[in-house]
């Protein structure tokens, strides 16, 4: 077991007229938890790898820690201990160091998601530096090893995700020692791995298919994120907490909502945002060839308007890798003179009422119910 993390709420419960003041501070407080939750297993996974193989911890494990560790909002261990405080769950104390170590398992599972999603689409840069496949590969060129460098970083990065896969798992069970709270979790981090790749698999064979249907891109939105990044995670923290029935309902409800907004802005990111505050060049949803909530309803917007050149220049678009960022912001432009982008933003806005419906008569204390309403304002209108 690794050193005693943290507890996650760094004092006593604000008052309730206070809550929403508090709750930046509060959540920064449960973010850097979790980040020492993970440091201090590594550290202990770091020093047990050592007797497997000297390249192995060096290149992988200390890679999979530099990764997990240097960066990310922390969101998902963020809802599940949000959905832990709405069901009862302590603050402070034993029991709450255990579920912010239980929690802390999710970027874990997060960081095998990216990895081998960068993997899977081709992705150059991740949180602002090569995508673990590029630096693995550029390690074997420096080199000069035998090979094809892009197979070997392709491949090394695959095992990086299924270790980070396997030791979120391993995470888990240390975490929580009680048979009756691991048996309550397992449903929903199952369920939760199951969507994810799923949800990646429907997006993959919707770029080789060519499907432009709006409903197939919310499809894909409600497996690959919104269940993934907000639902599961809330179910998760409940279940820890051993609430069900209303409770799980309304979280979940909320999850699913709050969790499609949020990949909805992802998606206006990609072509709208500011690559010094994303991490990433805009545009890398279009070159993948992914066809986006915005680009279905671009393209209908286009067939309604019988726009032809409109329609035929945002499918030239998609999938070509040699699209640099003045060719992406004018499909930007293109879009917004459509009319896909302001309905997309309509439709995030209405997603985020909805749920906010969700939680507002559940039975939650109020400094969960502030920090849910926070972070689901966070999560839709971020700019990174």
């Amino acid at each position: 077991m690794s050193a005693p993390c943290p507890d996650a709420s760094g004092g006593a419960s604000p008052a309730p007229s206070a809550a929403l003041a508090a709750h930046a501070q509060l959540d920064t407080r449960v973010a850097a938890g979790v980040a020492k939750c993970l440091s201090d297993y590594f550290a202990a996974r770091r020093a047990a790898a050592r007797g497997n193989d000297a390249c192995f911890t060096e290149e992988i494990v200390e890679h999979l820690e530099r990764f997990t560790l240097g960066g990310g909002k922390r969101m998902r261990p963020r809802f599940a201990w949000w959905g832990w405080r709405a069901a009862g769950g302590p603050e402070s104390g034993k029991q709450a160091t255990a579920a912010l170590r239980a929690v802390s398992a999710l970027e874990l599972i997060q960081a095998c998601a990216l990895i081998q999603d960068d993997v899977m689409d081709g992705s150059t840069m991740r949180r602002g530096h090569p995508a673990m496949h590029v630096a693995f590969a550029g390690t074997h060129r420096v080199n000069g090893w035998a090979g094809d460098p892009e197979r070997y970083g392709a491949s090394v990065a695959v095992l990086a995700g299924d270790l980070a896969l396997a030791w979120a798992d391993d995470m888990l069970d240390e975490a929580v020692e009680d048979p009756g709270a691991r048996s309550r979790v397992r449903e929903p981090w199952r369920a939760m791995r199951t969507e994810m790749i799923a949800g990646q698999f429907l997006d993959i064979r919707a770029q080789a298919r060519s499907d432009e249907s709006e409903a197939t891109a919310l499809r894909v939105n409600r497996l690959k994120t919104a269940a993934y990044s907000v639902e599961r995670p809330l179910h998760f923290g409940v279940a820890l907490a051993g609430a069900d029935g209303d409770l799980v309902r309304a979280l979940r409800g909320y999850g699913s909502d709050v969790g499609t907004a949020f990949q909805l802005r992802d998606d206006l990111l990609d072509i709208y945002g500011d690559p010094s505050r994303t991490g990433k060049p805009v545009g890398d949803d279009l070159r993948e060839g992914k066809r986006t909530l915005l680009l279905a309803i671009g393209l209908r917007r286009a067939r309604e308007r019988e726009d032809r050149g409109a329609a035929r220049a945002l499918r030239a678009a998609v999938g070509d890798s040699g699209l640099t960022e003045d060719d992406v912001r004018a499909i930007g432009a293109l879009l917004d003179e459509l009319g896909a982008r302001a309905a997309v933003e309509e439709r995030l806005h209405g997603l985020l009422e909805r749920g906010l419906r969700h939680i507002a008569e559940a039975p939650i204390g109020g400094t969960a119910r502030d920090a849910l309403r926070a972070l689901a304002h966070k999560a839709t209108s971020r700019v990174h």
